[in-house]
């Protein structure tokens, strides 16, 4: 009888693992461990990720259930306080430097040129506890931390994550990501910064955000506004040349207003240091801002973050990125096969077939009984 991997296998497959045991080594996570590796740690969290678990106990409860096929995974079983205390200990660096390697791979496949490279920076509040009181602020009656994330829309994948508390300002993270030359980059109000929009100008890197209403440009040339469309004015000009009486505008360069009005009737200033692109391309790259808010309500909505598995903040991290992590892995599953086209279908198959024995791409028809089954030899011994 040929051999088949479980669904949970064959989604492994597409981590690095000879990258993975470079960065143990790296961050020394195995270091004096005697009954769970970083690795059986990995994967158990990534099997709570994949199969909805919503707690330690249920994530012990399903690799025991399975225990048979973990040998074929190169993991253990994971009894949950061995788990808990390898979430709350070990560094969440391994798996931040993981995410961030397979981020890279995944965005890589889909670039072509990097002039149509871009990138998206938002974030967004994670509900907490006051169980995790001890790292976590207290803001408006909620605890609560900020996920921070550069993301690619042509590739549908998080290239950059940070965990802070909720209230480090957007720009803060922002400025600690590296930007890549000639990048577009956008973003929304949260990251109002002359300096950085200067820096990332500096680089070659294309800005696409929004000007504040009480934002004055001194204006030097008017454009003309193409019939037809959502553009009400397009206009290129200069920042206010000062940000307080003694600081001087460190953004120089002239920018370009385009006013544009959304399908509600509000009219939005979207700001750009592109000076020659059509204005419905601004419009539209600004429009593409939309992409990142259903990222984030998709893995809100099937996996593991809104209800925290670890109380530490050592553990929250490790668990947000391995959740980042399983969002790639699914990607990359479902780019292998044809049959399932939406990711939360296919995501909610994968749920469910998690430890059963059958290929990616027959996820959607009924599941075959084993050729040895009795069943199967019943009906051929005695056909209807």
């Amino acid at each position: 009888m040929r051999h088949q991997n479980s669904v949970f296998h064959e989604i492994t497959k597409h981590i690095p693992w000879a990258k993975f045991e470079r960065l143990v080594d790296q961050h020394g996570s195995d270091f004096r461990v005697r009954r769970l590796t970083s690795k059986s740690q990995f994967l158990a969290l990534l099997f709570g990720q994949l199969s909805g678990a919503a707690s330690l106990r249920e994530i012990e409860a399903g690799l025991a259930s399975h225990a048979s096929q973990l040998y074929h995974l190169g993991a253990t079983q994971a009894p949950r306080s061995t788990l808990s205390d390898a979430n709350a200990k070990r560094p969440w660096g391994l798996f931040a430097d993981l995410f961030a390697e397979m981020a890279a791979s995944a965005s890589r496949r889909t670039r072509r040129q990097l002039a149509d490279v871009t990138h998206i920076l938002d974030a967004t509040q994670l509900k907490l506890s006051s169980l995790h009181q001890d790292w976590a602020v207290l803001r408006n009656r909620t605890w609560a931390a900020k996920l921070h994330v550069v993301y690619d829309p042509d590739a549908d994948t998080p290239l950059k994550l940070q965990v802070t508390p909720q209230n480090v300002n957007d720009i803060t993270p922002a400025k600690a990501f590296t930007p890549e030359p000639g990048v577009t980059y956008v973003f929304d109000l949260a990251y109002y910064d002359y300096r950085w929009w200067a820096d990332l100008d500096a680089l070659g890197c294309r800005i696409v955000t929004r000007l504040k209403c009480n934002t004055r440009l001194t204006v030097s040339a008017e454009l003309p506004v193409p019939e037809g469309t959502n553009v009400l004015a397009d206009r290129i000009g200069h920042l206010p040349q000062r940000q307080a009486s003694s600081r001087r505008n460190p953004f120089s360069d002239p920018v370009r207003e385009i006013v544009v009005r959304l399908t509600t009737g509000k009219q939005i200033r979207v700001l750009t240091n592109d000076l020659d692109a059509p204005a419905e391309h601004i419009a539209e790259l600004y429009k593409q801002r939309w992409q990142i808010e259903l990222f984030f309500k998709w893995i809100k909505q099937n996996l593991k973050i809104r209800h925290v598995l670890a109380t530490s903040e050592n553990g929250v991290r490790a668990q947000l990125f391995v959740a980042l992590i399983s969002y790639i892995l699914l990607r990359m599953a479902q780019a292998t096969q044809k049959t399932v086209k939406q990711p939360l279908a296919f995501a909610r198959l994968v749920r469910l077939n998690i430890m059963h024995k059958r290929p990616i791409n027959t996820l959607s028809k009924p599941l075959e009984p084993p050729q040895n089954d009795p069943r199967q030899i019943c009906m051929k011994l005695n056909p209807a």
